[in-house]
């Protein structure tokens, strides 16, 4: 028996009702001796049920437990009522008639009983939008049913919120609908609210607690996905910044989680509700264009069905063509990312054709073809590699009559089912078939999540992960054997190594791309054939790679492979990483800034001790420059500065300000050539105004006449660059320097000037003067450097 949880606080939009108090045992009444439903004991009633049932507004009706045997055989005993046609009873009707149209042999009494019973259960409660209570869960079933989803997940999303908002636990379900329906229940009950967290974080628990649920029943998720787009249906009855903190993390979340299932309907329709909420002006705006051109986009549709249909026909191919419903937020999503008129975009006119097998779909394609000039780079083939949402078909755009972009869809009836509702097409595989060992492999990517989130403590950080890995744009590539793996767009081969396996990764020498060898910074593209270059057991990763990766399954691998080395030794590396990132942006170390200046960054990042926060450091869980700056010998409050703007005179600094002072001549210093984030210290200089010079400069530290230091501090002000002075330590080798200067172009930053000196000992000497904008600029660029073939030390060049 599944046990009864403790019920949890009450969703938002019910308004609570005067409700039956609780009293006694629910099993008032015995089951009969000859095995038929136990008598209901009720008391005076003033509401209605699924049949005109009357409920209690005086005591709870006492309830008796079905015989077992017969429960779900004979459908057990419905509420009693008498034969008043309801509107909740028109809503049974609709669902069990969308049931029966997916399966005859449905048992829809039980499914006529779980009704009844949400039904007295919810009582008088009502929603925000001031309906019953009850016309939730039932519209919430009817989607499910819609979908084909099997009537035991149907039952459960009619009783999901029993155990949670009314007076009967998860144990009178289970005693009455059995236990698969009450685990399912105790399922979505488990999402829930978590009283002693912040807002944020019960939401980010509770969204983590959904993909480990799915990766136990994957309908508990779809009760889920089915009890969100009822809520964004009736989003207009909350408060308006309620309805932007749902709308916004239906689009962050619910919406891509969809999209991963493959379930299109659902997708699309959240899509365009949460949209609706979050930029109704944009909404509108494009709601107005396609009803403004819809005669004319129907009439055109019709004349391309027209012309394309009898060559189909000619060709012997039996195919259903239609036009292709417009969604709102694809539509403005396509525009953005084209940057892209309305009438360009290829989809507001779109064509599907439905063919009986794949290789008609093919011919079909060749007679577009033939008919249409194709536009370059809009063919998609996702029949031969299908999406891993299990989504098969061709996709192609070509320029048809009157010159206008037609976007046509082509794919079999089968194909066409699965496209519109994903995994719910293939929830019933028997256990061990063919059939569900593929739709397994489709969902490898769950079982990866589920294995890296075991790895990850904190929620927030899981769901930022998932919205990284899981729901941005996605590239598929091959191994040697012709395997797909689906990994986030701008990852790496080592992604692709750890996307293999954990030890692969770990053990990654380097990497070959389509039989070239390429570095393991290499952003993988569709259709990229990857073989990664291994080497002995007992070898482990660089830290450099967690500036590598893209995933945050493989950072987080990388990580846990860190951790587990000798505690000393991390802190050592810690240590080592924040004196040398102390040294090349203020030119200190970890000792001149002092033990309690470390506790305190330390016990602000929540760790216990130095050592601790040390050897996170050192494993990389937390990063040197972020420490810098949080110890305040670096201030990055301009380090989003952009680095449009040409070198300011060196006579004069802009951004800079003398605090209680204004109209004063200001200009850096030469000797040191502070930038936005550093700690500066003013100092008057006869006759030229303030110089400007790092607190840490030799000039200020050793000054006798303090008179003359005056506080000044960096201001907004225009974007700007500045001349920073660098020195690179190396072994000396052919293409040292272009290997510099080639990172430093990466970075979009200008080269001022550049020597190089070789000494006796083949060490060479690269004294450079960049142009950057920030500290934060200037650190990615010293890091990139060391990581350099050959480079033992990177460093400000302070003089």
């Amino acid at each position: 028996m599944v046990a009864p949880r403790t019920r949890a606080e009450r969703p938002a939009d019910i308004v609570p009702a005067a409700r039956p108090a609780r009293k006694g045992s629910r099993r008032a009444a015995a089951e009969g001796s000859d095995g038929s439903p136990p008598k209901r004991i009720r008391t005076k009633s003033n509401g209605a049920g699924l049949n005109g049932a009357a409920s209690s507004t005086a005591t709870k009706p006492a309830v008796t437990k079905p015989a077992p045997t017969k429960q779900r055989a004979s459908g057990g005993a419905a509420v009693a009522s008498p034969r008043k046609r309801t509107g909740i009873e028109a809503l049974g009707d609709q669902l069990v008639a969308a049931i029966r149209k997916h399966d005859d042999d449905a048992d829809v009494a039980t499914i006529r009983r779980a009704i009844d019973f949400a039904v007295e259960a919810h009582g008088d409660q009502r929603r925000a939008s001031g309906e019953p209570y009850v016309t939730h869960p039932i519209a919430s079933a009817q989607i499910l049913a819609d979908l084909g989803i099997d009537p035991v997940a149907v039952e459960a999303a009619l009783l999901h919120d029993v155990p949670e908002d009314t007076e009967y636990a998860l144990s009178d379900i289970e005693d009455r609908f059995g236990s698969e329906v009450a685990q399912l229940v105790d399922g979505v009950t488990k999402l829930g609210k978590f009283s002693t967290l912040s807002h944020e974080q019960q939401q980010a628990e509770n969204i983590r607690k959904m993909f480990l649920a799915m990766a136990d029943d994957i309908r508990v998720v779809l009760i889920k996905l089915a009890d969100r787009l009822h809520n964004m249906r009736t989003l207009a009855a909350l408060p308006p910044e309620k309805q932007l903190r749902i709308a916004r993390q239906t689009l962050e979340i619910y919406a891509p989680l969809a999209e991963r299932l493959g379930i299109w309907q659902i997708k699309w329709e959240l899509e365009d509700l949460a949209f609706k909420t979050l930029e109704p002006e944009r909404f509108r705006e494009l709601a107005k264009l396609l009803d403004t051109r819809r005669k004319g986009r129907e009439s055109f549709i019709e004349r391309a069905i027209a012309e394309l249909e009898p060559r189909l026909k000619a060709a012997g191919i039996e195919a259903e063509l239609s036009g292709r419903p417009k969604h709102i937020y694809s539509i403005n999503k396509k525009m953005q990312r084209k940057g892209a008129e309305f009438a360009e975009i290829y989809d507001v006119y779109a064509i599907r054709i439905l063919v009986d097998d794949v290789r008609d779909c093919y011919a079909a394609l060749g007679i577009v073809h033939a008919l249409w000039r194709p536009i370059p780079g809009q063919f998609d083939d996702y029949i031969a590699v299908p999406k891993n949402n299990l989504y098969q078909s061709l996709h192609t755009a070509v320029i048809a009559m009157d010159g206008k972009p037609l976007e046509i869809q082509i794919r079999t009836h089968a194909m066409h089912k699965v496209s519109e509702v994903g995994i719910a097409a293939h929830w019933r595989y028997k256990e061990g078939s063919k059939a569900e060992r593929e739709y397994d492999a489709k969902l490898a990517w769950l079982r990866q999540l589920m294995d890296w989130q075991r790895d990850v403590s904190d929620a927030t950080e899981f769901v930022e992960g998932v919205k990284l890995d899981i729901f941005q744009d996605q590239v598929f590539v091959f191994t040697p054997k012709g395997d797909i793996k689906d990994l986030p767009a701008g990852a790496t081969p080592l992604d692709f190594a750890y996307r293999i396996h954990t030890d692969v990764g770990h053990r990654t020498i380097g990497a070959k791309v389509n039989n070239r060898l390429v570095p393991l910074d290499y952003r993988l593209k569709n259709g990229d054939i990857v073989e990664i270059v291994t080497t002995r057991a007992g070898h482990g990763p660089s830290r450099d790679w967690l500036n590598l990766v893209r995933t945050q399954h493989a950072r987080e691998k990388i990580r846990q492979w860190f951790k587990r080395q000798e505690r000393d030794e991390n802190i050592v590396h810690g240590r080592e990483a924040l004196d040398r990132e102390l040294r090349r942006l203020a030119r200190t170390s970890s000792a001149a800034v002092g033990q309690e200046k470390l506790i305190e960054v330390a016990r602000h990042l929540n760790y216990d001790s130095i050592d601790d926060f040390l050897a996170a450091i050192g494993y990389g869980a937390v990063s040197p420059q972020s420490v810098v700056m949080r110890l305040g010998v670096v201030d990055d409050t301009q380090s989003t500065l952009p680095t449009v703007a040409p070198p300011p005179s060196p006579a004069r600094a802009g951004g800079v300000r003398v605090k209680g002072v204004g109209d004063l001549l200001v200009r850096f210093a030469r000797c040191c050539h502070p930038i936005p984030g550093d700690p500066i210290q003013g100092f008057i200089t006869r006759g030229k105004g303030v110089t400007v010079h790092l607190r840490t400069c030799p000039t200020v530290l050793n000054e006798r006449e303090v008179s003359r230091l005056i506080d000044v501090e960096w201001e907004a002000a225009p974007a700007q660059t500045y001349p920073i002075a660098i020195r690179v330590e190396a072994y000396d080798r052919t293409g040292l320097l272009s290997d510099i200067t080639q990172v430093v172009a990466e970075a979009k930053v200008n080269i001022l000037a550049a020597d190089v000196a070789v000494g006796p000992d083949h060490t060479a000497v690269v004294r450079a003067t960049l142009q950057v904008a920030s500290v934060s600029q200037l650190s990615r660029v010293l890091s990139r450097m060391e990581q350099l073939k050959d480079v033992i030390s990177v460093q400000r060049d302070l003089g």
